[in-house]
């Protein structure tokens, strides 16, 4: 069998700052590039050796890294890039990206993040969301179709396993919305069912009581906006707790609407949750 023949990426030595920027804390960064790309990186000073069958795109993506590198990079921004390598390089268009990744002059990238959307021209580009965390979009194929069909659709129901980001970019979409001015509040309602516990009764108001069923959503606002600005979202009610329970009889108007754990509602409430849907609003199930 033929030896894998190793590549080899050279960091100018006047740059030290860049290079280290581009490995990240630890050599985070270079670990990353490892796992997602089956490849082996021996860093020794400036010079980096790659070994492995992505060889070719693993120094491509540090090549592509290492020019936007002025600033340390974001964690975020090195997963989803190497996700869309893996994804179009398994539909065999790894020489097309090959280019792309170095910085073809015929098509100029902001960011890494930004080039690969544009990797394949017969898909449209991700959805960009504005929060907090820069442009937020989905990281998989089925994230970005979801995200579209939220952007597109007045009513949308997101089915898919556990940890697949549906309740956080059902809130990312929401919290843009309300960015744009799109709706004038967020309303996030839950069945009160627990994860096959029963806690017994809550004390405290109401929001006390739906507090630890509605902490999901919580944790994806605080991550979203802020604990501040959620905070001062929530006493000006542009962020809205409505228990699912406690809708019947309302109309809402100009409101994002996330409906979240709907698997756990009976029929009558799934109906009578649709029909509180007003004018101006969204809906996601």
């Amino acid at each position: 069998m033929k030896p894998t023949q190793a590549l080899e990426f050279t960091a100018p030595r006047d740059d030290n700052a860049r290079l280290a920027n581009l490995c990240g804390p630890l050599d985070e960064n270079l670990r990353q590039i490892e796992q997602a790309l089956d490849v082996t990186l021996a860093r020794r000073g400036h010079r980096i050796t790659i070994r492995g069958r992505g060889a070719r795109l693993a120094l491509a993506a540090l090549e592509n890294f290492y020019n936007r590198a002025r600033d340390p990079l974001s964690v975020d921004d090195i997963q989803l890039a190497l996700v869309e390598v893996r994804h179009t390089a398994g539909n065999g268009r790894q020489d097309t990206l090959d280019v792309r990744f170095r910085g073809d002059p015929d098509h100029p990238f902001d960011d890494p993040v930004a080039q690969l959307d544009d990797v394949a021209p017969d898909e449209e580009p991700a959805p960009k969301l504005y929060t907090r965390r820069a442009d937020l979009r989905g990281r998989t194929p089925a994230q970005r179709e979801y995200l579209k069909q939220i952007l597109s659709h007045d009513v949308t129901f997101g089915i898919g396993p556990a940890g697949t980001g549906k309740t956080y970019l059902a809130v990312a979409c929401a919290v843009d919305a309300l960015e744009r001015d799109q709706v004038k509040r967020i309303v996030l309602t839950r069945p009160a069912v627990e994860a096959g516990e029963r806690l017994g009764f809550l004390p405290g108001d109401l929001a006390q009581k739906v507090d630890p069923y509605l902490r999901p959503l919580y944790d994806a606002l605080y991550d979203l906006l802020g604990f501040d600005k959620t905070a001062k979202m929530f006493e000006r009610q542009m962020i809205e707790i409505a228990p699912l329970a406690y809708m019947r009889g309302r109309t809402l108007n100009h409101a994002f609407i996330i409906l979240d754990e709907a698997q756990n509602t009976t029929p009558e409430q799934m109906k009578m949750f649709l029909t509180r849907i007003g004018f101006g609003s969204k809906a996601v199930v």
